[in-house]
């Protein structure tokens, strides 16, 4: 590394401390030629994700993406945007832990309407009447019957 000063290659290190969100490493570093400081931040290079699509295409793993399927789910409903962040949290975190690279997006669907049937039934409803494509009023009824009789059950 050099100094953004100078340019100088000697540095020191005057202080370290772990980011708030733990994530990240802040370090003070200050320049031996120059004698000035900047600061710089260590992070892991996360490993990227792709999601397969039923057609085979091959798309990068968008949190956007997901956070604007979610939020569509969730109009409407008592679910803050900060409660839908940490289900994508969540989620990517569950991926991640996998250690496979490329995941199937059956996998990330089925993931997200387990973390919505825990959250809200109307926003898992929604999202599932989408993601499984239900074609009549019938795959509805039955996807709701389940519902209840997990209720029931638990």
């Amino acid at each position: 590394m050099k100094c953004p000063y100078c340019g100088h290659v000697d540095l020191k290190v005057v202080d370290s401390r772990d980011s708030d969100t733990g994530e990240s490493i802040r370090r003070r570093r200050e320049c031996l030629q120059c004698t000035k400081r900047f600061t710089t931040y260590e992070r892991i290079e996360a490993v990227p994700l792709y999601v397969i699509k039923k057609d085979g295409r091959r798309e990068d793993f968008d949190r956007q993406k997901l956070f604007s399927g979610l939020m569509k789910a969730t109009t409407k409903r008592d679910i803050s945007p900060s409660a839908v962040e940490r289900i994508i949290d969540e989620i990517e975190a569950e991926l991640r832990t996998r250690g496979k690279v490329e995941i199937p997006s059956r996998e990330v669907g089925e993931l997200v309407m387990d973390k919505l049937r825990g959250l809200d039934e109307v926003a898992y409803i929604r999202f599932a009447s989408v993601y499984r494509s239900f074609m009549d009023l019938q795959e509805v009824k039955s996807e709701i019957d389940q519902l209840l009789s997990r209720d029931k059950k638990g």
